[in-house]
């Protein structure tokens, strides 16, 4: 099999708005029991290395990586720490099997966003100490910022983000692991709290917790361990201008270059043909559609008249957040990559339930960590089936 390098196992606890009697450490050890489970292996024994995503500053500990390793079977293993988004470390698992450093690699991401209680300033830590720390800027006003831009540069309206909200709240409604399934209309998006204009408080993802556990494994490997292997086709990350004064503020252009690189990894030559489904980032409404133009799935202005038309819907051309994304999972935090990458497995082994896409076959997931940052990942995956043919 070469460098082939597959996902053959898959785990979760949650998602839900608050888990007040459940700590971060029996969430992952739920997703860990079920990612083994689903593959059939013993951490102890059949893994080779692990990776971790967690950021310090969320957890409110120093280092945090040192409470890792219990939960997921890995005291005295090698854990690698990434203070990145889960796709990172997706494409972090590809590449230590691919180099030969391992075989099998666990993947595991978590969020316990009802314990952070000072989210706000948090968030200031990542602006520039000098010129924009100071000012006390809150991201959705950067995000709502650069909606306005978006809005104005490539003519879409709000009317058509409310239709994101719309889409994936009511997808969410099939998915059980939802923590915000609901019946909504554009009309309620509307008439939400205005939070910085044009932004509205159901334009945005709301948190939640949950926790992510993925087991990827180099091509002979996988096929000892599964008879349906999903195939890692292609990775890529890149990131943008880390300032508010030089960055673009129309396009995701980061996105648009990690798309590319998994692009050309997975030999995706042309994507609005070849990609069946997609699962992208939407901590806000626009930026579905932002981030669909970036990844190539639409022209740069047409992803909001495509949505109204239903080109995204379930059974559109390109079904696009049938797991209810962000707006109807809950936000994640380092964990959103994971747990697209999650719906992109179970979409492609056939296991999605109602939500299910018929004869899905490629799949291209994509994160983004959120203002102010601008890193990015995206990877493509296949069903053996796919691949086989």
């Amino acid at each position: 099999m070469g460098d082939r390098v597959a996902i053959v196992g898959v785990g979760h606890a949650g998602f839900a708005p608050i888990t007040s009697g459940l700590s971060y450490k029996e969430q992952t050890f739920e997703a860990a029991l079920r990612a083994y489970d689903d593959v059939g292996i013993n951490p102890r024994k059949d893994v080779d290395s692990f990776v971790a995503v967690s950021e310090d500053f969320w957890e409110g500990t120093s280092i945090f990586d040192e409470y890792v390793p219990d939960q997921i079977g890995a005291a005295l293993r090698p854990v690698h720490t990434v203070s990145a988004d889960g796709l990172f470390a997706v494409a972090t698992a590809v590449m230590l099997i691919r180099s030969g450093a391992a075989k099998v690699v666990v993947v595991e991401g978590h969020s316990k966003a009802s314990d952070i209680l000072t989210l706000g300033s948090i968030h200031q830590f990542a602006l520039d100490p000098v010129y924009n720390r100071p000012l006390g800027i809150s991201p959705h006003a950067i995000a709502g910022l650069e909606m306005n831009r978006y809005l104005e540069a490539t003519g879409t309206s709000e009317e058509q983000c409310a239709l994101v909200v719309q889409k994936n709240r009511r997808g969410a409604l099939d998915n059980p692991r939802a923590a915000y399934p609901t019946e909504v209309t554009a009309d309620d998006v509307a008439a939400s709290e205005a939070l910085w204009w044009p932004l509205r408080r159901m334009d945005v993802a709301e948190r939640a917790d949950g926790c992510v556990v993925l087991v990827l494994a180099s091509g002979e490997r996988a096929l000892d361990l599964t008879d349906a292997p999903v195939w890692v086709l292609g990775v890529g990350w890149s990131s943008g201008s880390p300032t508010l004064e030089s960055r673009s503020w129309e396009e995701a252009e980061y996105v648009r270059a990690a798309g590319d690189r998994a692009y050309r990894m997975a030999g995706i030559g042309h994507p609005t043909r070849d990609i069946d489904l997609a699962e992208v980032d939407d901590t806000y409404s626009y930026r579905e559609l932002m981030h669909l133009e970036a990844l190539r799935l639409a022209r740069p202005g047409d992803a909001g008249p495509m949505l109204e038309e239903g080109y995204f819907d379930r059974d559109g051309e390109l079904p696009v957040n049938v797991s209810g994304g962000s707006l109807g999972q809950g936000y994640l935090f380092e964990a959103n990559g994971l747990a697209r990458t999650m719906e992109c497995v179970l979409q492609l082994r056939g296991e999605a339930g109602e939500r299910q896409v018929e004869d899905a076959g490629v799949a291209v997931a994509q994160s983004w960590r959120g203002v102010p940052t601008t890193s990015a990942a995206a990877a493509v995956f296949a069903s053996n089936d796919a691949v086989a043919s």
